[in-house]
């Protein structure tokens, strides 16, 4: 029951992770292919995608900190 705690932090870690990782994948996709001067001026897009790249780094971090938290292996 002590162990219970400690797997559910890290799943949470995890899929927090998870998400980051796919906002970043929604931003690269916007400045791709263009479609981010539709919704945002420039200056906008740009403070949104720093903020978006520092908190993959954070939910990084985090998971790096768990004992036995490493990322799995990234899809190619």
């Amino acid at each position: 029951m002590a162990t219970e705690p400690y797997r559910l932090s890290i799943e949470t870690s995890r899929k927090w992770h998870a998400l980051a990782e796919r906002r970043r994948a929604y931003f690269v996709d916007l400045y791709r292919s263009g479609r981010w001067r539709r919704y945002y001026r420039e200056e906008a897009f740009l403070n949104h995608m720093r903020e978006v790249m520092q908190g993959v780094d954070v939910w990084t971090k985090v998971l790096e900190r768990w004992p036995g938290g490493a990322l799995p292996p990234q899809k190619a």
